[in-house]
């Protein structure tokens, strides 16, 4: 056995390795600076919430009690309402959750609790009744004006007629405010 050409074998295999080595380094070193170049010459900003808000700006938003004006009213719907819009926002974003006074502030009514009859049935009856509520929101930016608007949001489910209304009235508003509730968060902050 040559011991040299064994040698010069292990010194050729350590060369290629710390070749292999420094180039990865270089790679790693250039790849760091592109991103810096990157990154200095403008604003990446990532949110996994989908909010846009530029909390330099603004810090706050008040969301004060809806009230319910609808015809018919199912008591703790305005609460529930309210509280789940106060906790997306909560939730979501770093804005401060203040009454009344914020950079913006959130406002409206419950205007419309309706139940209407859908498809009918062989016996000449609904077989489906479905539960819509409607909600007028007004929405006011202090640090963007532009963003200002008054909308209504609708939202509503279908249930078998066979069921009595407080049998799936709650479940049902679960669903229906969670749509409101998203619809609103994205037109105001996510800006979707």
């Amino acid at each position: 056995m040559d011991w040299n050409k064994i040698g010069n074998m292990k010194s050729l295999k350590s060369r290629k390795f710390w070749l292999g080595m420094l180039s990865v380094k270089l790679i790693k070193i250039l790849i760091v600076l592109i991103i810096g170049y990157f990154t200095s010459s403008c604003k990446i900003s990532f949110t996994f919430n989908g909010a846009s808000v530029d909390y330099t700006k603004t810090k706050s938003i008040s969301i004060p009690d809806f009230t319910n004006v609808a015809e018919l009213v199912h008591p703790p719907f305005a609460i529930n309402f309210t509280e789940k819009l106060r906790d997306k926002y909560s939730r979501q974003t770093r804005l401060k959750l203040l009454k009344a006074g914020g950079d913006m502030h959130l406002e409206g009514e419950i205007v419309g609790y309706e139940l209407t009859p859908m498809s009918i049935g062989q016996d000449a009856y609904a077989a489906e009744t479905r539960l819509t509520v409607t909600i007028n929101v007004r929405f006011t930016n202090h640090k963007n004006p532009e963003d200002d608007f008054e909308k209504k949001y609708i939202a509503y489910r279908s249930f078998d007629s066979n069921r009595m209304l407080t049998e799936v009235q709650d479940e049902l508003l679960v669903e229906i405010i969670e749509d409101i509730t998203d619809n609103i968060y994205n037109e105001t902050v996510a800006k979707w």
